[in-house]
């Protein structure tokens, strides 16, 4: 006679809870609709020093340092998200306390063909990985998180409307301020590595 026991039978089946894992889950997450936070979770508040329900109905232009960088970065979105659906960058953002960081965004539309609608939208800090350790413009932390991005001058010039000669200006300012001797020390410095 077998006695064995099916495992499926004695493991205890929960009913998933959306919600409590989106209020639980281990980086910030929201869900937003025209670039206004409608719910975001208890770690993404935390983050950027907020309680929890304070950022709802908020537009997300009160994550970002300036109301500039807010808009430059919603049109660099839209064709990205148009092309693959979804979105995802390194940038500069600001805390409640005026603090900047750096933080991991990724994105997803819920409809393709509203890129900037409903959307559900992920925020990771990595500011202990890379500090911010200079004090920078809003075009030289745009400019900054292209070049983390793999991004050349003639690409970065492309995506911001500036010449190339513009995007090189800011450049070697960036790296006067890391002192960095070449652009791959610039790179490394502003991902937070030691050489």
């Amino acid at each position: 006679m077998n006695t064995a026991v099916d495992p499926a039978q004695t493991t205890p089946s929960y009913a998933i809870d959306y919600e409590m894992i989106f209020q639980h889950a281990p980086v910030g997450m929201c869900v937003s609709v025209d670039r206004v936070i409608q719910s975001c979770n208890e770690a993404l508040a935390s983050m950027f020093g907020y309680a929890r329900g304070q950022l709802d109905g908020q537009s997300f232009r009160v994550l970002y340092p300036t109301m500039d960088e807010f808009l430059r970065t919603g049109d660099r979105i839209i064709p990205i998200m148009n092309a693959r659906g979804r979105y995802s960058d390194e940038r500069i953002m600001r805390r409640a306390n005026g603090e900047l960081f750096w933080c991991h965004v990724t994105g997803r539309a819920l409809d393709p063909a509203q890129p900037l609608g409903a959307g559900v939208w992920t925020f990771e800090d990595v500011s202990e990985k890379r500090p911010v350790t200079a004090e920078l413009t809003p075009r030289e932390r745009e400019i900054a998180a292209l070049l983390v991005e793999g991004k050349t001058s003639k690409i970065i010039a492309r995506e911001t409307d500036l010449s190339p000669r513009t995007v090189e200006m800011h450049r070697a300012s960036l790296m006067r301020k890391f002192s960095a001797s070449t652009s791959s020390e610039l790179v490394h410095k502003l991902v937070g590595v030691t050489r």
